[in-house]
């Protein structure tokens, strides 16, 4: 079951619409970090998407303290983003509040509880070099005989 505006579309970035003044993906981020930060998020990461991903420019990961935290974070982004003028987001995950994605056009929003952060480790992914920790680091292109 989808939650993308009950309409069951799984395009998060359809539809996102953002006003002149947070057009640029560095405003609307600080925004954001800015809310969490209002709103006792822990273990804010803002990482720089540039060279790394085409889908957004920024991709901030935070943790609420339990469920209801980050359900109440969830909340808060939402409404903070629509009082901004952002009339479109994609959100996901707000039916168990473990792991919440609100997709903000060129910001990507990933809320955690601590242990499903950790376990997934998402940001490990999108910091490290490439080739650091990497499968395709280890990997040889063999041609096919």
């Amino acid at each position: 079951m989808s939650t993308r505006f009950n309409t069951g579309s799984t395009d998060l970035k359809a539809g996102v619409t953002a006003p002149e003044g947070l057009k640029d993906a560095k405003k609307l981020a600080a925004l954001i970090i800015e809310i969490l930060e209002e709103h006792s998020a822990q273990e804010i990461l803002n990482i720089d998407l540039d060279g790394k991903s085409s889908v957004a420019d920024y991709m901030i990961v935070a943790s609420g303290r339990s469920n209801r935290h980050v359900n109440a974070l969830a909340d808060y982004i939402q409404k903070g983003l629509k009082e901004a003028g952002i009339s479109k987001m994609g959100v996901e995950g707000q039916e168990a509040n473990d792991w919440v994605l609100i997709d903000a056009g060129d910001v990507i929003l990933h809320l955690f509880r601590p242990e499903v952060r950790e376990y997934y480790n998402i940001e490990k992914i999108w910091t490290s070099p490439a080739g650091e920790g990497h499968l395709g680091a280890d990997a040889t292109f063999k041609p096919s005989e």
